[in-house]
């Protein structure tokens, strides 16, 4: 199957079950570029693999030195017979392109809800803001108590910031964590929205103060990123 580059991931599919997102840490400005150019020559250089995701990802970070990988895949076992049989042989290759990487972690997550924050929707993404919020112990319900609370807050927000071009809410499936993935139009964009009166992104609110004050919260961070690369088997369309 062939390979199509695309713009960003797909997050109105019904068929992605689970999400896997990861960072990679590749030490430098310059190796996130040659991480970047050896997974595009890892994946380009291969038929998709079957079983394998429906899309990947990949996000250079504000930092200047890691990479986080967005991948959308059918269900749990489609990943673990990719990471059985294809996964191996292209991690091989972008090690021998960029000696070093360090692979810190993967979590996999629902996407619970989307929301549109004002303009088209074709508004192309200049910056990626990944929000992680983590919880003490495993509450699925609370998870999505909190982001109900994020949804609440949005609504509400007598002066959304005007930056904003979606927020995907993905839930962890153990039950302890929130992963917000938000698409700006700029770096920019983002940083006048954290300047603003509000403790972030959000107004004084009480509903934003509910967010930020939720119990059982204990611990999280946000960290901004430049889109790099999307992957899809080809032929699916838009």
């Amino acid at each position: 199957m062939s390979i199509e580059f695309v713009s960003r991931p797909d997050f109105t599919r019904a068929d992605a079950g689970i999400v896997k997102v990861s960072t990679w840490d590749v030490g430098t400005p310059e190796r996130q570029r040659q991480a970047v150019e050896a997974i595009r020559d890892a994946w380009a250089g291969r038929p998709w693999p079957q079983p394998g995701p429906l899309s990947c990802t990949v996000h250079a970070g504000e930092d200047g030195k890691t990479l986080l990988h967005y991948s959308q895949w059918k269900d749990e076992e489609s990943y673990l017979a990719f990471f059985r049989d294809g996964r191996d042989a292209r991690n091989d290759d972008i090690d021998a392109a960029v000696p070093g990487i360090e692979r810190i972690g993967i979590h996999t997550y629902e996407l619970y809800r989307s929301s549109r924050l004002g303009g088209p929707d074709a508004r192309e993404p200049g910056c990626v803001v990944i929000v992680d919020v983590e919880f003490e112990g495993a509450d699925k319900a609370r998870q999505r108590d909190w982001v109900d609370g994020v949804f609440e807050a949005l609504g509400t927000d007598p002066a959304p910031a005007p930056g904003g071009i979606g927020a995907h809410f993905h839930v962890s499936t153990d039950g302890t964590r929130v992963l917000n993935y938000a698409e700006w139009v700029s770096t920019q964009a983002h940083a006048d929205a954290l300047a603003g009166p509000g403790d972030g992104v959000g107004s004084r609110t009480p509903q934003w103060e509910r967010v930020q004050t939720y119990p059982g919260v204990t611990g999280g961070g946000v960290h901004r990123y430049t889109p790099a690369l999307s992957l899809r088997p080809g032929g699916q369309g838009r």
